[in-house]
């Protein structure tokens, strides 16, 4: 062990080894599985996409299981998944899917906003991810922020732009303490130029940097926190939109 004296903080202890005691790649056992794949976090509309797609691999979690599905897009192979929520669970599952063989990721999800002119639905594109949340300290040096794969983002922007859905490029807020938004954080973030919040972007960001794969996400506003209270505006009932981000991702992932 070669680590440098203690950090003040635990989260700081930083440790460049990329072998770790229980690696992936030990752990689960490559298949025959698309290079492309979404990572979708809507669960009603990866059962409407995948209803006719078949069960590739199982994740298993001590919630629940969580299927790696294959479908056909236009011909062509695309992986399909549900990581879970929060940065800990989903940077696993990205993990264990990377092992199997996939290695060009979009994903595609909700997201709080910090302005709240953003309407609900409209698409934002996290070109970076501010590191509030521990998961993505554990795969880079500590920093304030991580960056999407630009490749990632440029085909995003390239499948946005081609079917002329408004969007913006910009910076997330990770965290992982939803409850503990608070109007001081919120400032602060929107200072430095967050549009959304969301729990699992610089994690992905941060995996995905580690083992070598593109990565890039699309996220669509949900609530709004930019105000004196909470409004939910009934986001996660948005079928339309969550169906067409996810067909979105699919073919900004094909793409790459």
């Amino acid at each position: 062990m070669n680590l440098p004296p203690n950090p003040p903080f635990p989260i700081l202890e930083h440790d460049p080894e990329r072998t770790a005691l229980i690696e992936p790649s030990r752990l689960v056992k490559p298949i025959d599985a698309p290079e492309h794949c979404v990572i979708c976090f809507f669960q009603e509309v990866i059962r409407q996409a995948c209803k006719d797609g078949k069960v590739i691999a199982t994740q298993m979690a001590e919630d629940a299981s969580r299927p790696l599905y294959e479908i056909a897009v236009d011909g062509k192979r695309l992986a399909v998944f549900h990581p879970g929520t929060g940065a800990p669970l989903a940077a696993g599952m990205l993990e264990e899917v990377i092992a199997r063989g996939c290695k060009k990721f979009i994903a595609c999800g909700g997201a709080g906003v910090l302005d709240g002119k953003i309407a609900v639905g409209h698409v934002v594109v996290p070109a970076t991810a501010v590191r509030d949340e521990g998961t993505s300290y554990h795969y880079l040096p500590p920093g304030r922020e991580v960056s999407a794969s630009p490749e990632g983002v440029a085909a995003i922007e390239r499948t946005l732009r081609a079917h002329g859905v408004p969007y913006r490029v910009s910076k997330t807020w990770t965290t992982d303490g939803f409850y503990r938004e608070t109007p001081g954080k919120i400032q602060r973030r929107k200072a430095e130029g967050c549009l959304t919040v969301e729990m699992e972007a610089a994690a992905f960001f941060a995996v995905a940097q580690f083992r070598r794969v593109v990565f890039a996400q699309m996220l669509y506003g949900g609530d709004d926190v930019s105000g004196a209270e909470w409004d939910s505006r009934s986001w996660t009932t948005r079928a339309t939109a969550r169906e067409k981000l996810f067909w979105l991702a699919a073919e900004a992932c094909l793409a790459l």
